[in-house]
């Protein structure tokens, strides 16, 4: 019987060039899905402990979701999985785009790579046919014009999907991340590098195997009546008007619960850049290194990044794959091709923000050279404004910088630095594996500036505006993610209306509740994390996903595609399965789970004085403490005890 996921993957050993598919036992799928859960148990039980992320040892794996190809909606996310050399734990990047099908249409759940290749070389996938090719031709060139010269040496029938690095990846910047669909990015845990690592330049797939689910008609039912509240759109504010409605929230004591309609309707209209000067105006942004808020950005500064303003450049509308939103976009300006990928949220406020720039052309170009790089742009983002800061300080100089003025707001040192993290030229070199590594490298107490949570530098949600960012920032295996959970998560996500375990929010309440430690958010944290495990077991967006599960079906959707009658109950309990299997993983190769907190400064600690977080702080321990004996973990370590973990 069809059961949505494809039954094996490809291991390849670039080393001596065998390759080897291996079945995988439904019983496996059961107990831990598809995508990163299925990517999570492949690394967990092949990696060994002392592997070294940058050597033979490690494993990249490419997955796919368990939905991808079945006619469900927003599940065309793929996922990349390895031994991170950013944090030296359990990696994991998570990516839109039009790859996912086409790692299931080759037959496969998931593609894997082991060993290191003598010289550059490329996957190449036709009809089921796998082979590896000299890519000593491509090596050095950006990711885009690498993905253009596949396509347009490889097409024939049909018109391959190519996932590949840049030159960052390819000079193992541990901040490097994997492209596809010309400049999409699988970002975060610096897998790029392992790429580079391997010597592997690109995964070109070809292949039109038929992706079978067990019920296509319920899912085609469900996925109608999804649909429904997608389109629903009526008029909504604008730009301008979403800023000043940010303000004055911002003054109001209480606050009320976020139905994610209404992110649904700012993300249709505008993309992930409808936060942009929302979330400065309410201290969900952070900036100036973390050190500043709404105040140093002004209104003045932060018109420069209006949604209004930015739409007016966009030419046409970007779907990822199984998605009716279409939160994406093609923009046209002063680009090598002449267009470009529109930035996101997250890229545009650690370009602007984040180092006090309020020139958009430049964040434009900054973010694009980025993409063709193959450089995560919070990570990059973070890393320019850490550098500023110490420029700042005197702890590094005009001598240090190689002449460079690095001063908030200097667009032209901002963007010739980049150049240097990208080409490891000079402080660059120091620079290009992110925070972390480089006040190490830097010493003279620069670390109280590198913020950052177990190495991965922070996204662009404050955690003093947010507590529950702090709470998964701290504990998930691959720290320092947004995507995971929040309290405002929670909200959106309408667990309860599935599982009725779970606590329903108060529609209103005071903002102050927000840092109180109490078991009910502990509760609410974990349901976040293990509901993202099966979202990204079934390869979910987690924007449609903050929909509402009773508006997005994924458990009945999954239910439908395998044939299985699982209650969501049952579906959180894999999620639970999954986090603790990353967790193990991490405590294998020899993380403390209580030294990826987030740095001081992102907790309020101190507080701040002014501005939209001031008298703010985060009490972590006790939430880290709190979430741990949600999974049955100690309490006081983080450490899963043997016999809750279920690796087999």
């Amino acid at each position: 019987m069809p059961k949505g996921y494809m039954g094996k993957i490809l291991m390849v050993n670039l080393s001596d060039g065998t390759m080897e598919e291996q079945p995988i036992p439904d019983s496996v799928y059961e107990k831990f899905l598809s995508g990163s859960g299925l990517g999570g148990f492949i690394l967990y039980n092949n990696i060994p402990p002392d592997a070294d992320p940058l050597g033979p040892d490690n494993l990249l794996g490419f997955v796919s979701g368990l939905l991808t190809g079945t006619g469900s909606l927003f599940t065309g996310r793929w996922m990349v999985v390895g031994k991170s050399p950013l944090t030296g734990g359990y990696g994991e990047a998570n990516c839109g785009g039009n790859f996912s099908p086409a790692i299931k249409r080759c037959g496969y759940d998931g593609i894997f790579f082991k060993g290191i290749s003598e010289k550059p070389v490329y996957l190449y996938i036709k009809n089921g046919k796998a082979e590896l090719k000299d890519a000593e031709y491509l090596w050095g060139k950006d990711a885009i014009e690498t993905e253009e010269t596949l396509i347009a040496e490889l097409s024939k029938t049909r018109k391959p999907k190519v996932a590949c690095i840049g030159p960052a990846g390819e000079k193992l910047s541990c901040i490097s991340g994997i492209s596809n669909d010309l400049g999409r990015m699988a970002a975060r845990s610096g897998l790029g590098a392992v790429m580079g690592s391997k010597k592997l330049k690109a995964v070109v797939l070809d292949s039109a195997q038929k992706i079978e689910p067990a019920n296509r008609y319920e899912i085609k039912a469900l996925s109608q009546k999804c649909n429904k509240w997608v389109q629903f759109q009526p008029w909504f504010l604008s730009g301008n008007g979403l800023r000043i409605l940010a303000a004055l929230l911002r003054f109001l004591p209480v606050q009320t619960a976020m139905d994610g309609m209404l992110w649904k309707f700012m993300l249709r209209k505008w993309g992930t850049i409808a936060l942009n000067q929302y979330s400065v105006e309410l201290g969900d942004s952070p900036i100036k290194n973390w050190a500043g808020s709404n105040l140093d950005f002004t209104k003045e500064k932060s018109n420069a990044i209006n949604p209004d303003t930015i739409l007016e450049s966009e030419i046409s509308k970007y779907h990822c794959y199984s998605c009716p939103l279409g939160c994406g976009g093609i923009c046209k300006g002063k680009f090598p091709n002449g267009e470009t990928h529109k930035p996101e949220y997250e890229s545009i406020l650690a370009l602007s923000g984040l180092c006090l720039t309020d020139k958009m052309d430049s964040v434009f170009q900054m973010n694009d050279r980025l993409n063709r790089a193959g450089m995560d742009t919070i990570s990059a983002g973070g890393t320019i404004a850490f550098a500023i800061e110490c420029y700042e300080r005197g702890i590094l100089t005009r001598e240090d910088t190689g002449g460079l003025e690095l001063t908030w707001g200097n667009t032209d040192a901002m963007q010739a630095l980049l150049e240097k993290m990208i080409d490891r030229d000079g402080i660059g070199d120091i620079l290009a594996d992110g925070v972390k590594k480089a006040s190490e490298r830097i010493g003279n107490n620069s670390d109280q500036y590198a913020i950052h949570a177990g190495g991965q530098e922070l996204p662009m949600h404050d955690s003093r505006f947010d507590p529950g960012f702090a709470v998964h920032y701290a504990v998930e295996a691959t720290p320092g993610r947004h995507t995971i959970g929040s309290q405002m998560y929670y909200e959106m996500f309408r667990l309860w209306k599935k599982d009725k375990s779970l606590p329903r929010p108060w529609l209103m309440y005071l903002k102050r509740s927000k840092y109180q430690v109490t078991e009910k958010k502990a509760i609410e944290a974990a349901a976040c994390s293990k509901f993202m495990n099966v979202l990204n077991g079934a390869g979910g967006c987690a924007f449609g996903a903050q929909i509402g599960v009773d508006r997005v079906p994924v458990f009945e959707w999954i239910n439908a595609a395998t044939g299985w009658n699982k209650t969501p109950e049952e579906y959180m309990a894999i999620g639970k399965r999954l986090q603790t299997l990353k967790q193990a993983f991490n405590v294998k190769h020899g993380i403390d789970p209580k030294s990826t907190k987030p740095s001081s400064r992102a907790l309020g600690q101190p507080a701040m004085t002014e501005g939209a977080n001031k008298h703010r702080t985060v009490n972590i321990d006790r939430m880290m403490a709190d979430y741990w004996r949600q999974f049955n973990w100690n309490k006081d370590t983080g450490r899963p005890p043997e016999e809750v973990i279920d690796v087999n």
